[in-house]
């Protein structure tokens, strides 16, 4: 019983000394952080980029427009090339392909004039998922649907 005792008790106190040790490193560690007001603004204020002239602010918004311009003009192909394989009519006997691609086209025409180039890309991020998650669950359909038509023609026979 006494050698338990003792086995405790120097367990107990090797866990003191790492938990103290612990302590000390972790104080260390918070120490480490900036000494003045303007290192800690230097390190997370968003800094200024190089400036340009006019014209070469100029010349780099353009390359930015035209680029997302490109990659607005390849998802909305994307979306006319998708809506080909929604050939069935919706409750009042519109083909959805023509009500998907109606729909993109006004989507389009309200932000065409969107300068924001944040808001433009979450606009392309946005459209681009939505057109895959559309695809997506269009196989997923077709994909059970001819489970149904295999299992449905094979028990026929």
């Amino acid at each position: 019983m006494a050698m338990k005792l003792q086995k405790w008790r120097s367990l107990s106190s090797s866990l003191f000394m790492i938990n103290r040790s612990c302590v000390v490193f972790n104080q260390r560690l918070l120490h480490e952080g900036p000494d003045t007001l303007e290192e800690l603004l230097d390190r997370h204020l968003v800094k200024k980029e190089k400036s340009f002239d006019e014209e070469e602010e100029e010349i780099l918004n353009q390359r930015r427009l035209t680029s997302t311009r490109r990659e607005a003009l390849h998802l909305y192909r994307d979306i006319l090339r998708a809506t080909r394989y929604y050939m069935w009519p919706d409750s009042r006997g519109v083909l959805w392909r023509d009500v998907l691609r109606e729909n993109a086209r006004k989507e389009f025409e309200e932000a065409r004039f969107e300068k924001d180039p944040e808001i433009v890309t979450r606009l392309l991020i946005g459209g681009r998922e939505a057109v895959e998650s559309a695809i997506d669950k269009l196989v997923e359909k077709q994909r059970e649907q001819i489970e149904k038509e295999r299992r449905g023609g094979g028990g026929n026979r």
